[in-house]
């Protein structure tokens, strides 16, 4: 799923996310890159994934599905 293949994502799609994000061991803060820091991870996946599920077929709505998926990246480039 990465922003440059699609316009819109689907309910299940961000299910897929969710589900995703509830079967790992996340920390409490997270340094996405230099300038993006998130000291309450678990808050802000929860806030983004309900903007998620409101957004998710609007193309011009897609900034917190592509943050979602910018943290996965990180979290799985940190377990490796």
């Amino acid at each position: 799923m990465k922003q440059t293949e699609k316009n819109t994502y689907t309910e299940e799609e961000i299910e897929e996310l969710k589900k995703w994000f509830e079967s790992q061991q996340l920390p409490e803060e997270l340094a996405l890159d230099k300038a993006t820091y998130i000291p309450n991870l678990r808050d802000t996946l929860d806030r983004l994934l309900e903007q998620a599920n409101l957004c998710c077929g609007n193309p011009k709505m897609q900034g917190c599905i592509i943050l979602l998926e910018r943290i996965r990246e990180k979290l799985v480039s940190q377990s490796k």
